[in-house]
């Protein structure tokens, strides 16, 4: 009785074993244990966009004018200096007058002795002409008669231009500023003398109105094609770091610098310069705002400059072709008498290949057509991503062994 109750325990045992290894091996299985990822990720999302064009520039005056001397003197009055805010017309510095003055005396004694010679001269012809009616004289002398006095008339002339010069030449002597505006440079002094012989020295240097100021850059010819009057720009000076100030667009200037085979564009910014903040000489680091998109798919511009290690590549291709299924995001193999040299730049310039993590965190390849790129996002125009997608932007380091 006691072995035949040993041998039922003993199947019922093995009843249980059995069973209970039939339900483990029928029992669902979790899901498939996911590797930690070996990349740095970021994750595709919608948002704005802002291209720019960068350029270096200086901060002039709108208006710029150089004041000069036409003559030459010694400075015996000078009523300017830097920073002076000038009317037009104002005096701005006297030169000695003594030689002027002296000139204006020797024209006018020129003058008066023409005169003279004149009158003498109409009162012979007028004599000649009686005296040819009487015959007493030759006609040939009464020509001669009016020659002289043609002569002088013509000499009366020119001691009237004569005075007229010096008397300008006076008038020279006292600079005057031709616009009103602030004084940014002077370079002359009291007693100094000015030489204007070979050409007009530049003794003051006026700016119209420093509130409105213009910024001259130097923009490089790949990016002028973006570029129009009226477009919105900010930039940055040394002097305030912390503030950002705006700026307009107002010129492109169509002559080309070409300084060692680079070629550069003027462009001209108009900057409200209201509070005088900005002084004439600062370098400006310019931001040209050239396109804007509010709202489209983006991803970081570093994940269009990842490039997955050949090692990884070469898995790719290998489990493609264990598979027998081609990628998707794969681009077609070129033909064999396809170089791509005759293919559109619209083909070609703006394609670019990224990786996409899977549900491993294994890189796939996806080709994607970009628009918009910035040093920060990129727009994605085509291609295999979608908003909340993980894209690689590099390769995490690997952690040290203890």
């Amino acid at each position: 009785m006691k072995l035949f109750t040993k041998k039922r325990v003993a199947i019922a045992a093995g009843v249980i074993v059995v069973g209970a290894a039939a339900a483990a091996w029928l029992a669902p299985k979790g899901p498939p244990k996911v590797p930690p990822s070996k990349y740095r990720t970021a994750v595709v999302d919608m948002g704005a966009i802002n291209q720019t064009v960068t350029a270096t520039g200086t901060i002039n005056p709108v208006a710029l004018v150089n004041v000069g001397s036409q003559v030459s003197g010694t400075v015996v009055e000078l009523n300017a200096d830097f920073n002076d805010r000038v009317t037009k017309g104002q005096v701005l510095l006297k030169l000695d007058p003594t030689i002027f003055n002296a000139q204006i005396r020797q024209a006018e004694a020129s003058r008066a002795s023409a005169v003279a010679n004149l009158k003498l001269g109409e009162a012979n012809y007028n004599r000649n002409q009686q005296l040819v009616a009487q015959n007493f004289v030759s006609s040939t002398t009464l020509d001669q008669s009016r020659r002289e006095m043609d002569v002088a008339r013509a000499n009366v002339q020119l001691a009237q231009a004569q005075l007229d010069r010096a008397r300008a030449d006076l008038n020279n002597s006292v600079i005057r500023s031709p616009i009103d505006g602030v004084i940014i440079k002077r370079t002359i002094d009291l007693g100094q003398t000015v030489a204007a012989s070979f050409n007009t020295p530049n003794l003051f240097q006026i700016a119209r109105d420093l509130t409105k100021m213009q910024i001259d850059t130097s923009v490089s010819e790949a990016d002028v094609g973006a570029l129009k009057d009226g477009l919105p720009a900010r930039f940055v000076v040394d002097a305030y770091p912390d503030r950002e100030f705006h700026a307009t667009m107002r010129q492109f200037r169509l002559a080309a610098n070409v300084v060692q085979n680079v070629v550069t564009y003027n462009v001209v910014l108009d900057v409200d310069n209201q509070d005088e903040m900005l002084k004439p000489g600062m370098t400006a680091q310019v931001r040209l705002v050239v396109a804007n998109r509010p709202n489209v798919l983006r991803i970081p511009t570093t994940a269009l400059r990842f490039q997955l290690p050949e090692e990884e590549q070469e898995k790719l291709r290998k489990k493609e072709k264990e598979s027998g299924v081609k990628q998707a995001s794969l681009p077609p193999a070129p033909a064999p008498d396809d170089d791509l040299a005759f293919r559109s730049a619209a083909e070609t310039a703006r394609m670019f290949k990224v990786y996409r993590l899977d549900a491993m965190n294994q890189p796939q390849p996806v080709d994607i057509r970009v628009g918009l790129s910035n040093f920060r996002y990129t727009e994605v125009l085509s291609g295999g991503l979608k908003a909340g997608d993980k894209v690689v932007t590099r390769t995490l380091a690997e952690p040290k062994a203890d």
